[in-house]
């Protein structure tokens, strides 16, 4: 789980990436206008939906951080998930937008002003590859901030993509470039926000971490000392970081309780990162009321 200096760090990246992002697409909105560029328009709407995307994510590391209550003994943890997979599906949402009006730009391309399409592109990709450095230092430990990394860099692809597209009508006159190109950037961005989608689905479901595999952790618990047999086995994560495991562990009666489950936790916590693991002990051969009674 993610100590204070790590949150600190990550809502600092959000804010300064935060602020970057919304100076920036006000210019491109209206460098799309004037210019008469879909590709600049659609980074533009890209863009507005990170600004919206940024302020979810960073929202969320705040509210994840109160403390649990007596309807919520979890805390506000998994708040983190639900704006990473509302953030990943953002971004389905607009690439649906820029696939429908690329279309209708195929068939009929207007002309659009190249040179300050150049322009303004050149200095997006600046600012998105600024704000890329900022998010880079803490997006591996965060799903929540990869998804919001995710979002930024869909916007740097898309400033690149504007370029060429303004290079090649700029060259050729050919103005089907900008549609196409807009296309392009849609796919780019469906395939990096995928990840982000199928794991945010995958905590809330509850699944097995895709980083741990259950058969390693049943022979951890295997090798302690007593224990016979390990059934009821589930690991699942509670938000980036942080994993939860319950177990019914069989063990020889001849062994003392305590040593178990010390020896457990200490296994589970030193070698997957298991942190917070609820265990039951049932003896070998013995009802459970007995083997308490030992």
């Amino acid at each position: 789980m993610e100590n204070q200096h790590d949150v600190a760090r990550n809502r600092r990246d959000l804010t300064i990436t935060l602020v970057i992002t919304g100076g920036f697409c006000v210019v491109e909105v209206v460098g799309g206008v004037v210019t008469n560029s879909l590709a600049l328009l659609s980074d533009a709407g890209h863009m507005f939906a990170d600004v919206v995307a940024l302020g979810v994510s960073l929202s969320a590391l705040y509210l994840s951080q109160r403390p649990p209550t007596a309807s919520k003994t979890f805390g506000y943890h998994r708040i983190e998930i639900l704006a990473a997979f509302v953030n990943g599906l953002a971004l389905w949402l607009i690439v649906g937008l820029i696939f429908h009006e690329a279309y209708g730009r195929l068939f009929d391309p207007p002309a659009v002003q190249s040179r300050g399409m150049i322009v303004i592109a050149a200095i997006g990709l600046l600012v998105n590859l600024a704000s890329l450095f900022v998010l880079h230092g803490s997006h591996d430990e965060n799903l929540n901030v990869r998804a919001a990394f995710v979002h930024v860099l869909g916007d740097a692809l898309g400033s690149v993509g504007a370029l060429a597209a303004a290079t090649i009508m700029l060259l050729t006159g050919w103005y089907p470039a900008d549609p196409l190109m807009s296309i392009a950037i849609g796919a780019l961005i469906l395939y990096s926000s995928w990840g982000i989608v199928r794991e945010s689905v995958d905590i809330l479901m509850q699944g097995t971490p895709r980083e741990l595999e259950i058969a390693d952790v049943e022979r951890c618990l295997l090798d302690i000392g007593g224990v016979c047999e390990v059934h009821d086995l589930h690991v699942w994560t509670m938000t980036s970081g942080m994993y939860l495991l319950s177990a019914h562990l069989v063990v020889n009666r001849e062994q003392e309780p305590r040593a178990i489950l010390d020896s457990a936790q200490i296994r589970l916590r030193d070698r997957f990162g298991i942190s917070h693991a609820t265990l039951q002990l049932d003896p070998e051969g013995a009802c459970a009321e007995e083997f308490r009674g030992h």
